[in-house]
């Protein structure tokens, strides 16, 4: 199948009567999950040239900065998959050539599409995980996605496995953007105390992230997004066993070095195994935190699958609950709300 160009980069795109779903040759990210009524694509495009992570140099591309998260952000968009670590490498790491967030974030992948189906598989060399995803468009504005990841060695692993959605403009917009998610505690990690996640920040300059573990009284967990201006709701579903953990990261034009150079707004709604995004060595020495474990273990040649979903609608305000039955449907609810209520803490 020939491949489409978005954004400068290889790319697969599938597509029904709602939506346009694009996919990254390199790295497999998510590009675009676009409702077509509106012509509304949510998730994050940065502001600096996209380039595929198989061209990036330190010596030819010091526009990316020069660190072992450049080789991700020369090609980072909308929803990257972080495997088998989510956040930072060690020194040794870093010099053995490992990235920020693994390597399933910059290694190519062989996608195959047919209809409204897509596959896209790869192999970690380092790590020696094989992934597979499929992505499918049941229609009503969804997609759904099957993960898999096969560990092929004869050691028993604990990994890191987190599903790195980034919104941006023009849904994400200052001091309207609204947010819903069911969490029972949360954690602010970086600059400063807890705020109101329910509306994006209204401050000229700010960044941070805060962990927030998912109601374990529900089966099922969800972020929802919301845009006024734009009349569009999005988010994700998935079984909350899976990813009892969301991270929520925002930069607000704080980050001045290359290639953020004070020009980029975001925020990132991060759901999987961690709560924090640190180093493997810490993430295994932390071990969790409320009582929840923050990695996960996958068995010497086993595989582990995951199932969840996007959606994206047409609305006229945000969803307090949001409803999948694990096939193709999924319900969104909006509901009188008490203004010192809040999902999100």
């Amino acid at each position: 199948m020939a491949d489409i160009l978005h954004r400068n980069r290889r790319a697969v795109s599938i597509e029904d009567d709602a939506v346009r779903l694009t996919v990254l040759v390199e790295g497999g990210h998510v590009a675009e999950i676009l409702d077509k009524e509106t012509g509304v694509n949510p998730l994050w495009t940065p502001p600096w040239l996209s380039i595929e992570p198989s061209a990036y140099s330190r010596e030819r591309n010091p526009e990316y900065g020069d660190g072992a998260e450049s080789k991700l952000l020369a090609g980072i968009m909308g929803h990257n998959l972080c495997m088998d670590i989510f956040g930072g490498v060690s020194e040794e790491e870093a010099a053995a050539g490992l990235t920020v967030h693994g390597e399933a974030s910059v290694v190519p992948y062989e996608i195959e599409a047919r209809g409204v189906e897509l596959a896209a598989r790869t192999v970690l060399p380092n790590a020696q995980l094989r992934i597979e995803r499929r992505l499918r468009l049941p229609g009503a504005g969804v997609v759904r996605f099957s993960e898999t990841v096969e560990n092929l060695t004869a050691a028993d692993r604990p990994i890191g496995w987190t599903q790195h959605v980034t919104l941006g403009p023009p849904f994400l917009e200052k001091g309207r953007t609204e947010f819903r998610a069911p969490s029972a505690r949360s954690e602010p990690l970086e600059s400063g105390g807890a705020g109101d996640f329910h509306l994006f920040t209204k401050a000229a300059v700010s960044g941070g992230f805060t962990t927030h573990l998912m109601d374990p009284a529900r089966e099922r967990a969800f972020f929802a997004a919301f845009s006024p201006a734009l009349q569009v709701l999005f988010g994700y579903v998935w079984k909350r066993s899976d990813f009892p953990w969301l991270g929520v990261w925002e930069e607000n034009y704080v980050r001045t070095q290359p290639p953020w150079s004070g020009r980029t707004l975001t925020r990132g709604m991060e759901f999987g195994v961690s709560p924090v995004p640190e180093p493997r060595r810490r993430m295994i020495e932390r071990n969790g935190m409320f009582g929840v474990p923050g990695f996960r273990w996958i068995s010497a040649r086993s595989r582990v699958r995951v199932d969840y979903c996007a959606f994206i609608r047409r609305a006229g305000s945000i969803a307090d609950e949001v409803l999948w039955d694990g096939g193709n449907a999924v319900t969104t609810t909006a509901t009188p709300r008490d203004p010192h209520s809040r999902p999100i803490e």
